[in-house]
């Protein structure tokens, strides 16, 4: 219970240091640069090593993927019937397909399921997530802005990503045997400082500004985000046989709020952006208590 508190109240910090103080400009991008370069590959490189490798463990991989192309079929045909631009199509499929598996994913999975629960966890961002942000994710924003997407710009930005790179490093301690126990206690403090720093700052870029005409596919995004989608893949990961914390985590990842990165892509691409954000930050509030309650309903 205490560690999902910590999580409403950095996440609330955030939103009244927005709101009611003056934080120094740039602070955001502090921030994030620190959880990004830094205490992320430190939080791989500290679980990578430890992850139990099984049969099970395409599971988290492959809901993210099925919450991502789920999203791009579903919202391409709602968008020719009800007549959408394609900039709201491609809003909704990179917002709605890519979910906050890492900033918002790792702390609620830590809360939920402890150090297991935040492996799986690191899994599904790591290996699912993130390489379709940095790949399909641009693809997608890039056909609808009518851009061509530059494969190159892709390959470099997930080989050189710092949790990528670190993941691949963490592969090859776990195959060795692990890390000496003076860095396993280097690694774990520096990736600790995730979970605080991502929530605050997810607080300080909390916007919900409903536009005219929005609420309709806000519903029709946040439906498939937080509700379809976790529901198919739970029922893929059940017609596999799929069991136990690799299933519930998998759901969870799936059924994650809106991912941050995402909504500034469709910002960058000018693919209505003022839903995109909306759909993040109404996303954001509802799955703190859709998570838990998704928690409950698959018994863990």
């Amino acid at each position: 219970m205490s560690a999902l508190l910590l999580l409403f109240i950095c996440l609330l910090l955030g939103v009244c240091v927005a709101r009611f103080a003056r934080p120094p400009a740039g602070i955001v991008h502090g921030i994030n640069w620190w959880v990004i370069n830094i205490a992320l590959p430190a939080l791989v490189l500290a679980l990578v090593p430890k992850v139990k490798v099984n049969a099970q463990l395409w599971f988290p991989v492959a809901a993210m993927w099925v919450v991502f192309f789920g999203a791009w079929l579903l919202f391409a045909v709602l968008g020719r019937l009800l007549g959408w631009s394609r900039g709201r199509i491609g809003a909704l499929t990179v917002v709605c397909g890519l979910g906050n598996t890492s900033f918002m994913g790792y702390p609620m999975m830590q809360a939920l399921h402890g150090k297991e629960g935040l492996a799986l966890a690191v899994v599904a961002d790591q290996l699912g997530c993130f390489p379709l942000l940095a790949s399909a994710g641009v693809v997608v924003a890039s056909l609808y802005a009518g851009r061509a997407p530059q494969p190159a710009v892709i390959v470099r930005r997930v080989l050189t990503f710092p949790a990528f790179i670190s993941l691949v490093v963490g592969v090859v301690a776990g195959a060795l045997g692990g890390w000496p126990p003076v860095l396993d206690g280097v690694f774990a403090p520096i990736g600790a400082t995730l979970t605080p720093l991502a929530l605050f700052s997810v607080g300080l870029q909390f916007k919900f500004h409903l536009g005219e005409r929005q609420l309709p596919p806000l519903l029709l995004g946040l439906g498939w985000k937080l509700l379809l989608a976790p529901l198919v893949a739970w029922l893929i990961g059940i017609a596999a046989g799929v069991h136990g914390m690799t299933l519930t985590v998998g759901v969870l990842q799936a059924a994650m709020a809106p991912m941050i990165s995402a909504a500034i892509l469709a910002d960058e691409y000018e693919l209505e952006p003022t839903l995109a954000n909306t759909v993040l930050g109404a996303g954001i509030v509802l799955s703190l208590v859709t998570i838990p309650l998704g928690n409950l309903l698959l018994g863990a």
